[in-house]
């Protein structure tokens, strides 16, 4: 910045810098960015004012919105992996105005691209509060989706006052209703979540979408080697369907995918969502933070279980993470203060091919990850608490231990060992050659 006295003109294209930021107003509310902005300037706001910063970068393939926890995310070109430890963002740490920093610390910074073609929307939006008790719709009732719907209706009667399900099979549907209408608490019995069918046409009046629909699982003792994988070709023209059904709807709840593979398929429901009548990105679709994989849950939770049987993994109970995909890719760390390369490794594939344990008993392995994966975190979702989750990073759908707060998506960052950091970053590699 040039130091000296600058005047200030109340037009647009003109804006005033005070310590290299640049203010605005537009539609009653202030903003804050480092540089100029075809909005209409103003003075910087007062401590008691709310605040948005606005960050001028290509829209595709990248959250809208977001709560800026680092500087760096503000100057930063990409958002991919890098993001999980801050320190590793490649971009120049600009000089914030002190009553910005301290919003940022505080966790009240929200980041919206000025370049997405409804940040006006999605400023508008931003602070509107939702009903404490959530609509949630359920597409398919089977395997997972049978159990999923159980746990969140003996689960969820704090944050879900309703869930609609819908399936193929009318009959399904019908006995679904009528079993879960016959579990209540003696006495209690508006303390959990009705169960209701709903139309197809109606699955998108709801504040929560659950894709747990399945196209084809290849059967027990088949011989593919990696079932979700092979699942992909299969569900991915099902799960771009209901998103093109989300965006004719205007959906602006959360679009959560629980069918296999997890990752590649929320990347899918972006992109179908977000593609116009010539099939090129327009935007007008699923934000990229509206959509959120639960597939990674069952993953952590499996390690812990290992790591409650076996003292080699003891540490993953105190300081472990676990990072990626519901598969190939994933990666457990044992612990991110203490960590073991090679023990981390080990716990990855024990982890990873756990499934296959119960494949070898003769079962579909459904239980543990329609609870872990989707009951648990989907409630911790929506208590705005820390979970884990697949959201996009760096244009895929990355594993991570994230959650939503009133100034947008958070997601944790750490120090994090190089040997860990070149993990993720091969997973990265492996997740962009998908899709």
């Amino acid at each position: 910045c040039i130091p000296g006295r600058m005047t200030r003109r109340l037009s647009y294209f003109l804006t005033e810098r005070i310590d290299c930021m640049y203010y605005y107003t537009y539609q009653n509310k202030k903003y804050a960015a480092l540089e100029s902005l075809a909005l209409l300037s103003c003075s910087p706001p007062r401590t008691d004012e709310e605040v948005t910063f606005l960050i001028n970068r290509p829209p595709e393939n990248r959250r809208a919105s977001f709560l800026v926890t680092d500087p760096r995310q503000l100057t930063a070109k990409t958002d991919g992996v890098e993001w999980l430890d801050s320190r590793r963002i490649e971009a120049p740490v600009p000089d914030l105005p002190e009553d910005i920093r301290h919003r940022l610390e505080a966790g009240k910074l929200r980041a919206i691209n000025f370049r997405h073609p409804r940040w006006e929307e999605i400023a508008a939006n931003a602070n509107r509060r939702r009903p404490i008790r959530k609509r949630v719709n359920l597409l398919a009732v089977g395997d997972v989706g049978g159990i999923l719907l159980m746990a969140l209706k003996l689960l969820g009667g704090e944050c879900i006052g309703s869930i609609g399900i819908c399936d193929l099979n009318e009959n399904t549907v019908a006995r679904w209703v009528a079993e879960m209408s016959q579990i209540s608490w003696p006495w209690e019995y508006e303390s959990l979540p009705k169960v209701e069918a709903v139309l197809p046409e109606r699955l998108f009046d709801c504040d929560v979408f659950l894709f747990a629909a399945a196209k084809s699982v290849p059967a027990v003792g088949s011989s593919v080697q990696d079932v979700r994988m092979a699942q992909f070709a299969a569900n991915r023209p099902l799960v771009e369907s209901y998103a093109r059904q989300a965006r004719k709807a205007k959906f602006d709840g959360l679009f959560a995918v629980l069918s296999d593979p997890v990752d590649p398929l929320c990347k899918a429901a972006y992109l179908a969502s977000n593609a116009g009548e010539d099939g090129q990105w327009d935007g007008k679709g699923l934000l990229a933070e509206q959509v959120q994989g639960f597939g990674l849950g069952v993953m952590n939770a499996r390690a812990a279980a290992l790591a409650q049987t076996d003292l080699r993994y003891l540490t993953f109970l105190t300081d472990g993470r676990s990072f990626g995909p519901h598969g190939n890719g994933l990666v457990i760390a044992n612990s991110i203060k203490k960590y073991d390369d090679q023990i981390s490794q080990e716990l990855t594939e024990q982890v990873k091919t756990a499934n296959l344990r119960i494949r070898e008993l003769g079962f579909k392995p459904f239980v543990a990850p329609a609870v872990s994966s989707g009951a648990m975190q989907l409630l911790l979702t929506l208590r705005e608490e820390w979970h884990c989750g697949s959201v996009c990073l760096g244009g895929i759908w990355f594993g991570v231990r994230n959650r939503y707060t009133a100034n947008g998506l958070e997601t944790e960052s750490l120090n994090l060992p190089d040997e860990l950091f070149q993990r993720l970053k091969e997973t990265e590699t492996t997740l962009k050659a998908i899709l």
